[in-house]
């Protein structure tokens, strides 16, 4: 999708400040950090959001989450502790409509979130 600003982002026609990549993922500095470690972790095929996925995707999904552990592991936050969000839907506060992992850390998190 050439309008979707992650899908321009994980083809390389947006830059951004690259954490970790391969062939599938992407995760990169969000613009807009809410937390002192805030990285967006997305596939770079779009898709919309969860509700999207297909039962095919389970090894993909499996790949985001895995690339969330090295993001968190790289920026010296995963002993003493991160989250991991995946906004779903309007309501759920999504804001960019292709499926993306925040890895937030780096300071206490509350609860309940928002």
């Amino acid at each position: 999708m050439s309008e979707c600003l992650f899908c321009r982002i994980g083809s390389g026609q947006i830059p951004a400040k690259v954490v970790l990549q391969d062939d599938e993922l992407l995760a990169f500095e969000d613009v807009n950090p809410q937390a002192p470690v805030h990285v967006l972790v997305i596939p770079k095929r779009h898709m919309e959001g969860l509700n999207e996925t297909k039962p095919g995707d389970k090894a993909l999904l499996g790949h985001l989450f895995e690339a969330a552990i090295q993001v968190a592991e790289k920026k010296g936050i995963a002993e003493s502790g991160y989250r991991v969000v995946a906004n779903t839907g309007r309501n759920g506060g999504q804001s960019v409509f292709h499926l993306h992992l925040h890895v937030l850390g780096g300071r206490q998190m509350a609860w309940p979130p928002g």
